[in-house]
C-alpha cells in the first residue's frame, strides 16, 4: 500500500475508534446514569472522577487513552513513518471530539490525545504527566492542567519526533483548547470547578455553565 492510501486507512481507522464515547458507555453500564446530564456534562475522565468516582474515573481515562494509543502503536508496528502514525492518532482525538455516535458531539481530547502522545513518544508522554500534574497542584483546574501541557507538547514532540511530532502537537493543542473554550469562560467568570479527588456530588451544568436542577442518579451496581 502506498502512502497515500496507508494515511486514507490510518485516518479512517483512527477516527472509527476514537469515536467511541466510552465514558457514556462506562456510565451507564455500571452506573446507571448519563454522565453527559452530571456535572460539567463532559464525557471525559474529570467529570467521571466527579460524577462517578475513582474507579469510574479510571476506566474512562484508561479506555479514551487508548484509543489514541492504539492507532499510532499498531501503525508504528507495521512500520509506518512517524507522520502516518501521528495521523492516526490525530484522527482518534478528531473522533473523540465530534464523535458520529452522539451526533456530532464528545469530549475534550485530552486523554486520547495523551494515549497517542505515549505511543508517539514515552519521553514526551512523561513530560506531559509531569506538566499536568505540577498544574493542578499549583492551580487546582484539571482544565488549566490539560490546556497548558497540551500547549507544551509540540516542542517536545517536536524534539523527540522532528516534524511529525510538531505538527501533531499544534493541531491537537489547537484542538483542545478550542474544545476548553467554556472552560476559559467559566475561569474568567470564577466559576470553573476544581477538580476533587474523590466521589462528590455536583450540580449538573448546562453548555453554558449555568446550574441545572439536579437529578437523581442510581448507586452504581
Amino acid at each position: 500500500m502506498n502512502l497515500a492510501g496507508l494515511g486514507v486507512l490510518a485516518v479512517a481507522a483512527g477516527f472509527a475508534i476514537g469515536s467511541i464515547p466510552f465514558g457514556v458507555i462506562v456510565a451507564r453500564a455500571f452506573y446507571r446514569c448519563d454522565i453527559r446530564a452530571e456535572g460539567s456534562g463532559n464525557i471525559g475522565a474529570a467529570n467521571a472522577l466527579r460524577t462517578l468516582g475513582k474507579k469510574g474515573a479510571a476506566g474512562v481515562l484508561m479506555l479514551d487513552a487508548l484509543k489514541g494509543a492504539i492507532p499510532v502503536a499498531v501503525l508504528t508496528h507495521t512500520g509506518a513513518p512517524a507522520a502516518i502514525a501521528a495521523l492516526g492518532g490525530a484522527a482518534a482525538v478528531l473522533g473523540h471530539c465530534y464523535s458520529p455516535l452522539l451526533r456530532g458531539h464528545g469530549g475534550k481530547g485530552v486523554a486520547t490525545s495523551y494515549g497517542a502522545i505515549w505511543a508517539l513518544s514515552w519521553p514526551a508522554g512523561v513530560a506531559f504527566t509531569l506538566i499536568w500534574l505540577a498544574t493542578l497542584i499549583a492551580v487546582g483546574y484539571a482544565s488549566v492542567a490539560s490546556m497548558l501541557a497540551s500547549a507544551l507538547m509540540p516542542f517536545a514532540l517536536w524534539f523527540m519526533l522532528g516534524r511529525a511530532g510538531l505538527v501533531y502537537g499544534i493541531a491537537s493543542a489547537l484542538l483542545i483548547v478550542y474544545k476548553h473554550r467554556e472552560n476559559l469562560a467559566r475561569l474568567r467568570a470564577g466559576t470553573e470547578n476544581p477538580l476533587s479527588f474523590g466521589r462528590t456530588r455536583t450540580t449538573p451544568t448546562d453548555p453554558s455553565g449555568r446550574r441545572t436542577a439536579p437529578q437523581t442518579r442510581r448507586k452504581a451496581r
